[in-house]
């Protein structure tokens, strides 16, 4: 995929704790980390998080290129397999559409009933994968989280 001046051509559109039902149809450019990565048959989905909050975003192989003069088939596969690499805390830009999850809205999150359908993205930063993920509810020993006390401070019931 050949490498964009993001901050000249793109600009950001919502912050991903800012979606709602109501931006279904829309058009958005998120930037964001990677907080958590899933490879479902062919379809991963990522949990894309900024300062205010967390969008689930998919990059899926059957989405519809939406603009001719912006989007392909194999973009969209090129994408797709970018997707692949990307691994937690690495930073990333997407380009897709906000679409309503219907009956598979995610009460859990107040972004849970939309999610992004990926049409383009791009690798900011690689990062190391950290030793430990950066989620609320933890399971893992006191040592570890006190080594990496940095890390630990990211979780919300830590601040």
């Amino acid at each position: 995929m050949a490498q964009r001046k993001f901050i000249d051509d793109w600009k950001r559109t919502h912050f991903c704790g800012d979606l709602r039902g109501t931006d279904a149809g829309k058009q958005v450019i998120l930037f964001g980390w990677v907080q958590t990565r899933r490879n479902l048959g062919g379809c991963v989905f990522v949990d894309l998080r900024d300062r205010e909050g967390v969008t689930q975003v998919v990059f899926d192989p059957s989405t519809e290129p939406r603009d001719p003069q912006l989007d392909s088939a194999e973009g969209i596969a090129q994408t797709v397999a970018l997707a692949e690499q990307i691994r937690p805390e690495w930073v990333i830009a997407i380009r897709g559409v906000v679409v309503s999850r219907g009956e598979n809205t995610n009460p859990k999150m107040p972004t849970g009933e939309i999610e992004v359908r990926v049409l383009e993205a791009e690798v900011f930063n690689r990062a190391e994968t950290p030793p430990f993920e950066i989620v609320d509810e933890l399971d893992t020993r006191e040592e570890l989280r006190l080594q990496y006390r940095f890390l630990d401070l990211r979780r919300r019931p830590m601040q």
